[in-house]
C-alpha cells in the first residue's frame, strides 16, 4: 500500500500574523494605546528570541524577525493612524449630533439597506449605506481638518448609481458610527449627491460589465436573476428579503459574497482551460494573473474584493504549483499585509471568515479526507465530505457572534449545493463579458447558469425549512468564543474513540427527545382546525378551513414572502379557492406571491379601496402573472364551502384619496363575518375608530366567537366595538419587539374584561382555533 507523505506546513509567519491583528483589533475595540503596547510587548520577546536564536541554525529565526516587524508596525505607523482616528474632530461632531457638509471619495459600492413593507410603505430598500474617505469638511463655514473615513447613510434612489472612485460634496446630520473601526462618524444625508466628479475608467468599466450582467439575467425567473449577479460578482441589490434569509438559515450566505472561492473557481477554470491548451507554466500564470486581475475590478476592486483576492489567489497558486508547505506561510504574510494596509481589516468578520476558512481548508480538510479514506470512503466523496465539514467547523465561531444563530444545516446544504457553485460562477463570467458586446449572446449564456441557481434555491428552501434547522445562539464576541469552545470540544472529542462514543450517545439522546417533539409527532395542525392564525410578524395572515381536505380560504398573506407559505404548508394546505386581501397596506399584500408556491389558487378578492397606488398594480401583476382574476366583494356579498360561510359586513364607507397616516386605507378594510365549525369568526382587517363606529351605528350584528383584533391590537379600537363584538377568543396578528407599540396594553385589557381569552402570535406563534364541546378552543403552536 503506497502511501502519501505528510505534508509539514510552516507556521514561522503565524506569530507575527496573530500579533498584528490582536493589536489592531485591541486598538480599535479599546484604545489606541492598547495597540501600543501590543507592539512594544512583541518587540520585546521578538528581541530576545533573536539574541538566543542564531540565524542559520534555528529555522525559527526568520520568524522572530517577522514578529519583531509587526511589533514596530504596531508601536509605529498602525498605533499613529489608529490614534488619529480616535481623536478625529468629526467624532466629537458626531457626539453633538452637528449638521456638516463633507467632501469625500466613495470608496466602496452601496450598499441597499432593506425594510419590511408596512402600512403604504413598499417592502425593499429604502436607503444606502456608502463607505467613503473624507477629503474636505465644513461645519458652517468653519472647516474641519479631518481625514477619517466616514459611513454615508442616504436616500436609495439618487445615491444608489454612485461609484466608487467618484468624489462628492454631501451635507447632513453626524451621528456617532456604530462599528467599532477606522470609522469617525455617520452622516445622515438629505437630498441628492452634489458636485459628483467623475469616476475612474475602470470603475466605469466595472459598473458597465455588472450591469450588462443585470440586465442579461432578466431573461431568468425572478429569484434565479436576483441570485446569480450575487454568485458571480456578490452583486445582491436583485435578491429578495426572502432568498436572503433562506441563505442565511442554510449557511449559504458565503455563496452570495466575493471570497476566496469565487477567485479559485475563475482563476482554475482559466488554469484548466490553459492545460487543456497545453501552456506553459509562466504563460499559465501571467494568463491566470490578468484573470484574477479582472475579476477583482468586476468585482468592484473594494477592501473585502481586495481581501479575497488576497487570500484566494495564495491558495490557489499554492495548490496548483503543488506547494502545499507554501500555504500557511503565504496566507500569514497576506495577513500582515492586510492589516496593516488596513487596520479596520482586524475587526471585519469577512476578514476573519476569510483567514479563517482559509487555514480550515488547508491545515483540516486533507487530514479529514485522509480519514475518510482509511475508512474506505471514495476519494471524491471524501473530500466531498471533508471540505464542508472543515468549513463549518473553524467558522462556526465567526458566524454565531456575527448573526447570532447556528445553522445545524449547513454542512448538508454545502455539500448537495457545491457541485453547481462552480459552474454557475463561470456561465455567469462568461454572460458578464459576452453581454457586454452581445447582449443576446449574454442571455443565452446566462441561461447556463439558471438551472444551477434554480437548485441552489432548492436546497437554500428546503434546508430552512428543516425544523430546527437554526440554532439561536448569543451573539457578540462572547457567543463567538463560547462557540470556539464547543467547537474545539467537539473536535477533540472525535479524536479519541471514549468520547466519540459519548458523543454519539448524546447525539443520539437529543435525537430521541427532541426530533419526535419537532418532527415525527409536532402535534400540528390540531385535527379539526378551523381558523389559523399565522405568525407572519408584524402582518396579517388568516387561514380558514372549508371543510374538505387540503383546502382553505386565505385573508391577507403578511408582509412579506415565506412565512404565510410555510404556514400553509404545515396545514397542508394545497388547494386556495380565495385570497381576501382586507386592503392594500404592504403587512396584507407583501406574502402574495408566495401563497401561490405549490398550491392552486382560485381568485384574489379585494375590497373597493384601490389605495396606494403601487400596492393595486402589485396585486394586478401578481393576479396577471398566475393567470387568476381579481374580484371585488361588494358589501353583503356572501361566499359558502361545505364548512365556510363568508359574508362582507364593510366597508359601509369607502373614503376617498390617500392620508399622510393611513386611516383612511385600514378604515377601507373589507369586514368579514366568518361562520366556521368552531363558532362565528369576525375579521376585521385593520379597521380603526371610524369605519368601527360606522359598523357600530349601521345596526350590524357584530357578536362573533372569535374576533381578530383589528390593527394588531393597536389603540385604535372603540370599547363599543369590542363589547358588540363580545368574542370568547380573541387573536392578535402582531411581529415580535414591533416598533408600534402593538398591541395596546388598553386595548388587552379591555378585551379581558369583555371575558376574551387573548392569543398573541408574537408570543404563541401560529394559533388554531378548534371546536369543542362548550365552545370554541386555542391550541398553540408555539414559537
Amino acid at each position: 500500500m503506497i502511501t502519501e507523505p505528510v505534508v509539514r506546513h510552516d507556521f514561522r509567519l503565524v506569530p507575527a500574523a496573530l500579533t498584528l491583528w490582536l493589536g489592531a483589533l485591541l486598538g480599535m475595540l479599546g484604545a489606541w494605546w492598547l495597540a501600543l503596547a501590543c507592539g512594544v510587548a512583541a518587540v520585546l520577546v521578538s528581541v530576545v528570541l533573536l539574541i538566543r536564536l542564531r540565524p542559520g541554525r534555528s529555522r525559527w529565526w526568520t520568524g522572530a524577525a517577522a514578529l519583531l516587524v509587526a511589533g514596530l508596525l504596531l508601536a509605529g505607523p498602525l498605533g499613529l493612524r489608529l490614534s488619529r482616528a480616535e481623536h478625529d474632530p468629526l467624532r466629537g461632531l458626531a457626539q453633538r449630533g452637528t449638521e456638516v457638509t463633507l467632501h469625500v471619495l466613495v470608496t466602496e459600492r452601496p450598499k441597499p439597506v432593506r425594510s419590511a413593507g408596512y402600512a403604504d410603505q413598499q417592502a425593499g430598500p429604502r436607503s444606502v449605506v456608502i463607505a467613503a474617505e473624507v477629503l474636505h469638511a465644513e461645519h458652517g463655514a468653519q472647516p474641519v481638518v479631518s481625514s477619517g473615513r466616514v459611513a454615508l447613510l442616504a436616500p436609495f434612489a439618487p445615491w444608489s448609481e454612485v461609484i466608487p472612485g467618484q468624489e462628492i460634496t454631501a451635507s447632513g446630520e453626524l451621528a456617532p458610527p456604530r462599528d467599532a473601526d477606522l470609522t469617525v462618524a455617520a452622516i445622515y444625508v438629505r437630498g441628492p449627491p452634489a458636485a459628483a466628479t467623475e469616476a475612474p475608467w475602470w470603475q466605469r468599466a466595472a459598473e458597465s460589465l455588472r450591469e450588462a450582467l443585470r440586465q442579461a439575467c432578466a431573461v431568468l425567473p425572478e429569484e434565479q436573476a436576483g441570485l446569480v449577479p450575487g454568485l458571480v460578482v456578490g452583486d445582491t441589490s436583485g435578491l429578495s428579503e426572502r432568498l436572503d434569509r433562506e441563505f442565511t438559515d442554510a449557511g449559504l450566505t458565503h455563496l452570495m459574497a466575493v471570497s476566496g472561492s469565487n477567485v479559485a473557481i475563475v482563476c482554475g477554470a482559466v488554469l484548466l482551460l490553459l492545460r487543456l491548451l497545453r501552456a506553459g507554466p509562466r504563460l499559465s500564470a501571467a494568463l491566470s494573473g490578468l484573470a484574477l486581475a479582472g475579476f477583482v475590478v468586476l468585482a468592484g476592486a473594494e477592501p473585502s474584493v481586495l481581501r479575497a483576492g488576497v487570500m484566494g489567489g495564495i491558495a490557489l497558486l499554492a495548490l496548483a504549483l503543488g506547494r502545499e508547505r507554501s500555504v500557511v506561510p503565504a496566507l500569514a504574510a497576506a495577513t500582515c499585509v492586510l492589516v496593516a494596509w488596513d487596520p479596520a481589516m482586524a475587526v471585519s468578520f469577512g476578514f476573519a471568515l476569510s483567514v479563517i476558512a482559509t487555514a480550515g481548508l488547508v491545515l483540516l480538510a486533507p487530514r479529514w479526507a485522509e480519514a475518510l479514506q482509511r475508512r474506505r470512503v471514495p476519494p471524491g466523496f471524501a473530500e466531498g465530505l471533508a471540505v464542508p465539514a472543515a468549513a463549518f467547523v473553524v467558522t462556526a465561531p465567526v458566524v454565531a457572534g456575527m448573526a447570532g444563530q447556528l445553522s445545524l444545516v449547513s454542512v448538508a446544504a454545502n455539500v448537495l449545493a457545491a457541485p453547481v457553485v462552480a459552474p454557475a460562477t463561470v456561465f455567469g463570467v462568461l454572460a458578464t463579458v459576452v453581454a457586454t458586446a452581445w447582449p443576446a449572446g449574454g442571455e443565452m449564456v446566462v441561461r447556463l447558469a439558471g438551472p444551477e441557481a434554480g437548485w441552489l434555491i432548492v436546497v437554500a428552501r428546503r434546508a430552512s425549512e428543516v425544523p430546527g434547522a437554526v440554532l439561536a445562539w448569543p451573539s457578540g464576541w462572547w457567543g463567538g468564543f463560547l462557540a470556539l469552545v464547543v467547537a474545539v470540544a467537539v473536535v477533540l472529542a472525535l479524536r479519541r474513540r471514549r468520547l466519540r462514543v459519548l458523543l454519539a450517545l448524546v447525539l443520539a439522546g437529543v435525537l430521541l427527545v427532541v426530533l419526535p417533539g419537532r418532527v415525527i409527532a409536532p402535534g400540528w395542525p390540531p385535527p379539526g382546525w378551523a381558523v389559523v392564525a399565522c405568525d407572519v410578524g408584524q402582518g396579517d395572515s388568516l387561514v380558514l378551513a372549508t371543510g374538505e381536505p387540503g383546502r382553505a380560504v386565505v385573508v391577507d398573506a403578511g408582509p412579506e414572502p415565506g412565512p404565510a407559505d410555510r404556514c400553509l404548508d404545515r396545514l397542508g394546505v394545497e388547494r386556495v379557492p380565495l385570497v381576501v386581501l382586507s386592503h392594500l397596506h404592504a403587512d396584507h399584500i407583501g406574502g402574495l406571491d408566495s401563497v401561490f408556491e405549490g398550491r392552486s389558487v382560485g381568485a384574489i378578492a379585494v375590497g373597493p379601496g384601490r389605495q396606494p397606488d403601487w400596492a393595486w398594480r402589485q396585486a394586478g401583476r401578481i393576479a396577471a402573472r398566475h393567470g387568476v382574476p381579481l374580484l371585488e366583494l361588494d358589501l353583503g356579498r356572501r361566499l359558502e364551502w361545505p364548512a365556510l360561510d363568508l359574508e362582507v359586513l364593510g366597508p359601509r364607507y369607502v373614503p376617498e384619496g390617500e392620508d399622510d397616516d393611513g386611516t383612511q386605507i385600514n378604515n377601507g378594510s373589507v369586514v368579514l363575518r366568518a361562520h366556521t365549525a368552531a363558532g362565528g369568526v369576525l375579521l376585521t382587517g385593520d379597521v380603526e375608530l371610524a369605519a368601527q363606529a360606522d359598523l357600530v351605528a349601521a345596526g350590524t350584528d357584530l357578536h362573533a366567537e372569535i374576533l381578530k383584533v383589528p390593527h394588531h391590537g393597536s389603540r385604535f379600537s372603540l370599547p363599543q366595538f369590542l363589547a358588540a363584538v363580545s368574542a370568547r377568543l380573541a387573536l392578535v396578528s402582531v411581529g415580535l419587539g414591533n416598533r408600534y407599540g402593538h398591541p395596546n396594553r388598553t386595548t388587552l385589557d379591555t378585551l379581558t374584561a369583555d371575558g376574551a381569552l387573548v392569543a398573541r402570535t408574537d408570543t404563541d406563534g401560529d394559533t388554531a382555533v378548534i371546536p369543542d364541546q362548550t365552545g370554541p378552543a386555542l391550541v398553540r403552536r408555539g414559537k
